[in-house]
């Protein structure tokens, strides 16, 4: 079995041939890393589908971007890592009112990964500053709109279906989700900023 450094070593000259444009070194890059870089992305995203379309972007951007990559600022799979992580961020912000997040589910997930006593080196890299701040993000809405967030996420239900669970007026829930899409926005852009 390889060990980190011969990892970090092969992806640098994956990168470096993907910087010349070889197909052949992609492909072998997008074999070796595009199944952690997938993960990461579903743990952000939750919906298989959108995490498909960020890996896909992401490798594009990789492809196009492989000769920016420095090694002395970042060893590779963070390099890949932080175009995912951003690339979900910038669909999660262009999904406005259609963006569903299960806060319950996912404050779940990344409390039990932030509170574990050993984290493997692959979930270390999972919970990132990013989504750690979106966890704490969702912790801050009310409860009402954090609950029709999770209703429309998680469960995937129209907006109607949301308000028929939570017998409210569609205006009402349509409402709750898009002010709480925006305060989770505006907080994010916060943290960012700090």
């Amino acid at each position: 079995m390889a060990t980190d450094e011969q990892h970090n070593a092969r992806l640098k000259s994956l990168l470096a041939a993907t910087a010349g444009k070889d197909m052949s070194a992609f492909r072998t890059l997008y074999d070796a890393t595009s199944a952690k870089l997938f993960a990461f992305a579903l743990r952000i995203l939750v919906k298989r589908e959108l995490a498909e379309e960020v890996l896909q972007e992401s490798f594009v951007n990789i492809w196009n971007n492989a000769s920016s990559y420095q090694s002395g600022l970042a060893a590779p799979m963070t390099w890949m890592t932080t175009i995912v992580r951003n690339k979900a961020f910038d669909l999660l912000r262009r999904l406005d009112d259609d963006v569903e997040i299960d806060a319950d589910t996912f404050d779940k997930e990344v409390m039990e990964a932030l509170e574990s006593h050993s984290p493997t080196p692959i979930e270390a890299l999972k919970m990132s500053g990013d989504a750690q701040a979106l966890a704490r993000c969702l912790s801050r809405l009310e409860g009402l709109h954090r609950q029709a967030i999770a209703l429309a996420f998680y469960h995937d239900l129209s907006h109607s279906e949301v308000a028929g669970r939570m017998q409210l007026p569609i205006g009402t829930v349509k409402t709750w989700i898009r002010r709480g899409l925006e305060k989770l926005r505006l907080c994010l852009s916060k943290l960012e900023g700090a």
